[in-house]
């Protein structure tokens, strides 16, 4: 009887894993790319989920699962195999962090689409003023051709801004207040162009062609300077799962770390400074990171 409760806790950690495996790929995932890999090029016909819908149980919840909720699973497979409350709790704690994460991480993402569509934008409208169309024409054109307004996610600065290339407005306002959303600061460039354009008489495509020159000249080096960080940000990562793998080889030589570490009190004290440690070090490493990136 005791060996069956004592083997509880792994039972419970198994099913979180299989769980997790489940969300993760489905039950049928691994047949599937193997049918799609050994297909070569061919067509795979998909077999109709199961009468239970397993498989569009499973497709839901993959699609209404965030990735911090993993922080929760993660904390109470720690819990039941190390018999304490404190890893359940910390997981539970670590959600808010890491949906911050997440969004800052889509953020960044949706400026840099942002920052493309602008691009694309002041590409679209030189060929549209080079084709003989007059400037507010020619925006709303380009506009609906390459979709640099709307797929940018202006929103109502869309509608401003094509209202005033549509009823003689002020176009350069308009898409000086539309580059207040972050990666759409290329827009100020097509203000100023447009400006001085209109005001005084200069060339609208020659000065689009050097705006979307230096706008992708930017992105281009940011790309670069991204590219060389990323073996600083591989080299932080790997030093932040160092103490998981101590763990992982104290548990393999039967010294039982997680007891140690939560049902003591030296192994408290080393938790929580090394858990304080550990948070420090990370986010000098990301302001680092930044910082870089920044300049």
């Amino acid at each position: 009887m005791t060996g069956v409760v004592g083997q509880m806790p792994l039972g419970a950690a198994a099913a979180c894993a299989g769980a997790a495996i489940w969300l993760w790929g489905g039950p049928h995932a691994a047949p599937r790319r193997a049918q799609l890999l050994l297909a070569g090029g061919g067509v795979v016909v998909e077999r109709p989920p199961p009468w239970w819908g397993l498989d569009d149980v499973s497709r839901r919840l993959r699609g209404r699962w965030r990735p911090e909720w993993w922080s929760p699973v993660l904390g109470l497979a720690l819990g039941l195999l190390g018999g304490s409350a404190l890893p359940v709790v910390a997981g539970v704690a670590g959600v808010p962090l890491l949906s911050r994460m997440r969004r800052a991480r889509s953020q960044r993402r949706a400026a840099e689409r942002r920052a493309d569509e602008v691009i694309a934008l002041c590409a679209a409208l030189a060929g549209e003023v080079r084709a003989g169309r007059q400037p507010g024409e020619a925006l709303r054109l380009a506009a609906r051709q390459s979709g640099g307004l709307g797929a940018a996610g202006l929103g109502a600065a869309q509608a401003s801004v094509l209202a005033a290339a549509r009823f003689g407005g002020d176009v350069p306002g308009a898409l000086a207040a539309a580059a207040r959303r972050p990666g759409a600061d290329g827009l100020l460039g097509l203000a100023a162009c447009w400006r001085v354009a209109v005001d005084q008489g200069a060339g609208l495509a020659a000065g689009l062609d050097r705006l979307e020159a230096a706008l992708r000249a930017e992105r281009d080096q940011r790309a670069d300077l991204r590219a060389q960080l990323a073996g600083a940000r591989s080299t932080a990562v790997m030093l932040a799962g160092l103490p998981v793998l101590g763990l992982l080889l104290g548990t393999a030589l039967g010294a039982d770390p997680l007891h140690v570490l939560l049902h003591s009190g030296v192994g408290l004290g080393c938790l929580v400074v090394g858990g304080v440690l550990e948070g420090l070090g990370m986010w000098w490493a990301a302001r680092i990171v930044r910082g870089a990136e920044g300049e």
